[in-house]
C-alpha cells in the first residue's frame, strides 16, 4: 500500500508564503513523475507544478515566478515553496505521485489527502 501525507498548510496574510510538504511510503519500488494540483471551491482541480525523478519541472503559468517545487528522491519527498502569495491561491493543495508499487509491479496514480491553503486579503 502506498501513502502520501501533505503538510504545511494554514492561513497566511496576503504577499506571505507558505511551504507545503509531501512524503511518499509504504510499498513503493519506484515513483516517477510527483507533483501539486489545488483545487478551489466550485473550481476544477488544477496542475500547479511537477517535478520528474531527473529534476525536470513543470510550472502552471499563473505560479511561474511565485512557486518553487523540490524534490528529495532519496527521502520520497517534495515540496512546494510558496511566496508572494495572493487570496485567488487560496485551495486545497494535493500532492500527486506516479508510483510503482513493488508487489504488483504496476504503475498508478496516488494522491495525498490535500491540505488547506488560505490567504488573506
Amino acid at each position: 500500500q502506498v501513502q502520501l501525507v501533505e503538510s504545511g498548510g494554514g492561513l497566511v496574510q496576503a504577499g506571505g508564503s507558505l511551504r507545503l510538504s509531501c512524503a511518499a511510503s509504504g510499498t513503493i519500488f519506484s515513483i516517477n513523475r510527483m507533483g501539486w494540483y489545488r483545487q478551489a471551491p466550485g473550481k476544477q482541480r488544477e496542475l500547479v507544478a511537477a517535478i520528474t525523478t531527473s529534476g525536470s519541472t513543470n510550472y502552471a503559468d499563473f505560479v511561474k515566478g511565485q512557486f518553487t517545487i523540490s524534490r528529495d528522491n532519496a527521502k520520497k519527498t517534495i515540496s512546494l515553496q510558496m511566496d508572494s502569495l495572493k487570496p485567488e491561491d487560496t485551495a486545497v493543495y494535493y500532492c500527486n505521485a506516479d508510483i510503482v508499487d513493488w508487489r504488483t509491479t504496476r504503475r498508478s496514480d496516488n494522491w495525498g489527502q490535500g491540505t488547506q491553503v488560505t490567504v488573506s486579503s
